[in-house]
């Protein structure tokens, strides 16, 4: 084989390293590449996907809890609802009759107004500081915007106006006692001869 100091056997030691050399990095140039390049597309549609049908999940994100969707929604039979929004409709709904059961107080004024329709009932609530904060009161008016969405459509009455008033008890009431609070608050508003459902 030859004296491994010499100065041919040097030649042909380094010789073997340069011709590797660039093949190694050629290897490591487009190994990568290749196993880069798949993940990446898959990546990208998978992003496009969850950005184009992003959707909050069921129970959360804006639920637009005034809508009254969900269960408990009026049914085809059942009368409309809106919301009342202006402070005036509130004023006038303190002058009807009102009835105050556990946690809630309820008002109810038959409307007079021909501008609205005559089967619409309309809804609105109020919470005062002498309940607590804001988030004691959101809280409240969350827990009667609720109960009213699966009660008023079918214990209201059509042609009424109702505001559902939060009272100290009303953020933290048992659920179905605060149901039944307000289901018996409606029944006795019911216009006479013209009781509410049971």
């Amino acid at each position: 084989m030859g004296d491994p100091f010499g100065y041919p056997p040097r030649l042909t030691f380094q010789a073997p390293d340069l011709t590797r050399s660039p093949s190694r990095e050629a290897d490591l140039s487009t190994q990568p590449a290749r196993a880069q390049a798949p993940p990446r597309l898959p990546l990208a549609d998978g992003d496009e996907e969850r950005a184009s049908g992003r959707a909050p999940p069921s129970g959360q994100g804006p639920q637009a809890p005034d809508g009254l969707s969900g269960p408990g929604t009026p049914g085809p039979l059942s009368p409309p609802v809106e919301r009342l929004r202006r402070r005036s409709e509130f004023l006038a709904a303190a002058k009807g009759r009102s009835a105050s059961r556990g946690a809630v107080v309820v008002q109810a004024l038959e409307r007079v107004d021909p501008r609205v329709k005559p089967e619409l009932i309309r809804i609105g609530f109020t919470a005062t500081r002498k309940i607590g904060g804001a988030v004691v009161r959101n809280r409240a008016k969350r827990r009667l915007r609720e109960a009213a969405r699966r009660l008023v459509p079918e214990f209201g009455r059509p042609g009424f106006d109702y505001v559902f008033i939060a009272r100290a008890g009303t953020p933290t009431r048992a659920w179905d006692r605060l149901l039944d609070d307000v289901k018996t608050a409606l029944i006795s508003l019911a216009p006479p001869g013209k009781a509410a459902p049971t």
